[in-house]
């Protein structure tokens, strides 16, 4: 009897110790890889909009009002990856000292001259006006005075603080030719019917560019950037967010009301009705590779030579680009 209850107690032994060793042993179950993406309210937020909507937790969102916020995120390290205006990009790529990449262009030109009246069709009719917008020193200001200066035409460029307030003007009649970009456009369009767009700052530029031997040059707003640290560590999570990116791009140009509805409930632009009219406008692309380094690159020279500073000192060199 004794050498039968040792031997079930080596049984039972036997059977018991998988489990314990597998309960005591097994791996801790990995958690999800996240990755934390920061954008601006606004066209520069519009590419990323269905991917944060439907990304199954793996995408964390930071929306900012302002650059300098997108700036600090980025150099603390805080984000991986940012969507920014296109001269922010050039901005962090030199303050970080070649810390960040680009990663895609997401948007052309979103800006468009807007005219109490039927008198402005070319951008000779220009000539004499007084163009009120917001943006000195940035690339509002130094891509009309591009335009301007290539097209030969005398206008005279007044500032106000914030887009806002520049729509604010049109619509309670205060100004007569305003640059505005998209969604400003639609709502001082949408407020005030005396207005209409006039001119298309994005082909005005491409003409302006071609005639100066630059065929090339795309005038492209926002950009993508991501930190190379991250990009070097986590290439696949970097490959899963461009392919992310330009699904969602896609999707919010074939499905403008139901983008429109995603963009506004993440806070990017205040109302599905305005972003609904405002997305076309708004000009969202995929540009990733060697094509974004051909359309962007002219850019960034034409800014530095503007202002230096407005691309942080220097045009990016072919390392920024992350192909």
């Amino acid at each position: 009897m004794k050498n039968m209850f040792k031997i079930l107690a080596v049984l039972l032994l036997a059977v018991s110790l998988p489990f314990v060793c597998t309960a005591e042993n097994a791996p801790e179950k990995a958690e999800k890889a996240v990755v934390r993406v920061a954008a601006l309210q606004g066209p520069t937020g519009m590419s990323v909009a269905h991917m944060m909507t439907e990304n199954d937790g793996a995408y964390e969102l930071s929306l900012v009002a302002a650059p300098a916020e997108v700036n600090a995120l980025v150099i603390s390290g805080q984000v991986d990856i940012a969507s920014v205006p296109i001269n922010v990009g050039a901005v962090l790529y030199n303050k970080t000292e070649g810390g960040v990449k680009a990663l895609a262009l997401t948007t052309r030109g979103m800006l468009y001259v807007l005219e109490k009246g039927d008198t402005i069709h070319s951008v000779q009719d220009l000539e004499g006006k007084t163009i009120l917008y917001a943006g000195q020193g940035a690339t509002p200001e130094y891509v009309t005075e591009y335009i301007l200066n290539t097209f030969g035409v005398n206008a005279t460029l007044e500032t106000e603080a914030e887009h806002a307030a520049v729509a604010s003007k049109a619509i309670e009649g205060l100004a007569d030719v305003v640059l505005l970009p998209e969604p400003m456009v639609t709502n001082v369009l949408m407020k005030n019917p005396d207005f209409r767009v006039a001119l298309d700052i994005t082909e005005a530029f491409a003409d302006a560019a071609q005639m100066n031997g630059v065929a090339d040059a795309q005038l492209s707003m926002s950009v993508v950037i991501v930190r190379k640290e991250f990009a070097e560590a986590h290439p696949d999570l970097v490959e899963s967010f461009m392919q992310d990116l330009e699904a969602s791009i896609a999707f919010a140009n074939e499905n403008v009301a139901a983008a429109a509805q995603e963009i506004a409930d993440l806070g990017i632009i205040a109302a599905a009705k305005v972003a609904e009219k405002a997305l076309p406008s708004c000009r969202l692309v995929f540009v990733s590779g060697e094509d974004m380094q051909a359309q962007a690159a002219p850019l960034y020279e034409i800014l530095f030579n503007a202002n230096p500073a407005s691309v942080g000192g220097k045009a990016p060199d072919e390392a920024y680009y992350l192909k």
